[in-house]
């Protein structure tokens, strides 16, 4: 039978509507040569010039391995109550109070907290996946929020019985929405009279070229231009008395940073990345290099005084992208990848046109979300003598959406400091993410606040992310059989005496959590995304 046949003609319509269906179809024009032999677009097409939409914003992950999905096509792994290999699949929620959530942290003894810091700022240059349009459940309107059953695109995270969260506020479930599908695929590809497996959209441009400075559209970059000026600037804020200017404020209808009027009236800053003011130490970050671009950019004008806005500003550009390039190649990946993957990548021996540099769904939604591991639970936030500011460190929790104590309290510098002066979280396989993570997540904009491990292995089954099992398999590692099995790559028994309880078998274990120990597969797979980003750029 066909899929088809199953659904009618009104909801096919629906799904239309609510899909977007038609908002995510474009067309590229690489024609302008000159132009895309000396810069980038900021939507990423043309860097390939034979395969324009490759890397581009608004474009599906690729792919290492096809998807799997309950049904075939869309329905996640553990949707239903279905058994795999004989085994449930156990709640998201009950794998990170299990395994992952940890009040204990040990300082790490070699490196600092902006080993983390500029993990995550990276991140929001090269990934960020479209969610649902809708955050209402399309067959009655009502919120997300307010429901706990599985209904398109609502898919809960459920609190298993026992939950302490459960017992102290009684909630059953926790917010999640799925990610949007691309057009044509998942349940919007019956409008094509097809069946696709659902795949998933990046929003931004794969490759590091410093997107969340500048934005992943020509309207983004133009909004955070300072094009009155023609001294090729972005936009800037106010100016502290130090003399150092802050990013400009969004505008437009109340925001997240907004959320508690007794707290701050001070509104989000703008940057090239919707994310920037996520939490305070990625907002101090992108404050460091939007200044950047502006202190190049006046360097420039200085040396070539006869060039027009247009030229200084992509100038300034490609050097910053050329930095942050420089600083993750050369300095951040080496100490993530060690010299064993930094073997795995090998040298660089020059741009290669048919390498596809687009980002793989399991990096976005599993593998390098292990920089969740490196969050310490505080911000430290030092003065000049890298002694406690007045207003004091601050919990996470509390540096959520919070520009008003860059404002207030002392601009980027304290935080600064406390990033580079202060030791990071060191990785310890039963110290994975801190509870501010996995118990007060955007606590102050949700009834229940989240936990980001369990979002994690949702989102990896929303996506349709194969098992670990398959990864290790891709990674030229043997296929785990027995929980025995992965005692060189989780040396530690408990942990796979956790595992063997929350999954049954090997087979089952979802990627995040396998993976989050930076074993020989996490290695694997960050090596061959790097290699891809760096070989497959123009």
């Amino acid at each position: 039978y066909r899929y088809n046949d199953l659904v009618s003609p009104r909801f096919l319509d629906m799904i239309a509507n609510l899909s977007g269906c038609t908002a995510h179809r474009r067309f590229n024009n690489c024609s302008d040569i000159c132009f895309h032999q000396k810069y980038r677009t900021h939507d990423g097409t043309c860097n390939n010039l034979q395969h324009p939409m490759w890397g581009a914003s608004l474009t599906a992950f690729e792919r290492l391995l096809k998807p799997v999905y309950d049904n075939g096509f869309n329905l996640p792994r553990g949707a239903t109550e279905r058994r795999h290999n004989s085994f449930p699949l156990p709640l998201p929620r009950l794998v990170s109070t299990t395994m992952i959530g940890t009040e204990t942290i040990t300082p790490d003894d070699r490196y600092t907290h902006m080993l983390m810091q500029w993990g995550q700022f990276l991140d929001h240059d090269l990934d960020s996946t479209v969610v649902s349009l809708s955050q209402s459940r399309f067959s009655d309107g009502q919120l997300c929020t307010s429901v706990c059953t599985n209904d398109p695109p609502c898919f809960p995270i459920m609190f298993p019985p026992n939950d302490p969260r459960q017992r102290r506020n009684g909630a059953r479930c926790m917010f999640f929405v799925r990610s949007s599908p691309v057009c044509g695929s998942g349940m919007t590809s019956l409008l094509m009279n097809s069946v696709y497996p659902r795949e998933q959209m990046n929003q931004l441009t794969s490759y590091i070229d410093a997107s969340n400075v500048y934005g992943s559209s020509q309207h983004e970059a133009e909004e955070i231009r300072d094009l009155a000026s023609h001294r090729g600037m972005l936009r800037q804020g106010i100016v502290q008395r130090t003399g150092k200017p802050l990013l400009p404020f969004a505008t437009g209808p109340p925001t997240e940073c907004m959320r508690d009027e007794n707290e701050s009236p001070i509104p989000c800053f703008l940057a090239g990345d919707h994310r920037a003011n996520e939490q305070l130490g990625l907002t101090a970050m992108h404050t460091v290099w939007f200044r950047e671009h502006n202190r190049i950019a006046s360097e420039l004008l200085r040396l070539n005084p006869h060039w027009d806005g247009d030229t200084i500003y992509h100038e300034a550009r490609k050097i910053v992208g050329a930095q942050m390039q420089h600083i993750t190649y050369s300095h951040w990946l080496p100490k993530i990848l060690g010299e064993a993957g930094m073997r795995i990548m090998g040298d660089y021996n020059g741009y290669n046109p048919n390498i596809n540099a687009g980002i793989f769904n399991a990096f976005a939604t599993a593998a390098f979300r292990f920089g969740h591991t490196l969050i310490n639970p505080i911000l430290y936030r030092l003065d000049e003598n890298f002694q406690p500011i007045q207003q004091g460190h601050i919990s996470l929790h509390k540096a959520f959406f919070s520009p008003f104590r860059i404002v207030n309290e002392g601009g980027i510098d304290p935080l600064l400091r406390g990033l580079f002066g202060v030791a990071g979280k060191m990785r310890v396989s039963t110290q994975l993410l801190n509870t501010e993570l996995t118990e007060r997540l955007f606590s102050m904009a949700h009834a229940v606040a989240l936990d980001l491990a369990a979002m994690n292995i949702q989102r990896g089954r929303d996506h349709g992310i194969p098992p670990y099992n398959d990864y290790r398999v891709f990674c030229n590692l043997t296929s785990a059989q027995t929980f025995d099995d992965l005692r060189n790559e989780i040396q530690n028994p408990s942990v796979r005496e956790k595992l063997q309880r929350l999954y049954g078998t090997p087979q089952n274990i979802d990627l995040f959590p396998a993976l989050i120990r930076l074993g020989p597969t996490l290695m694997c797979l960050l090596a061959t995304q790097f290699k891809r980003l760096r070989d497959g750029d123009r």
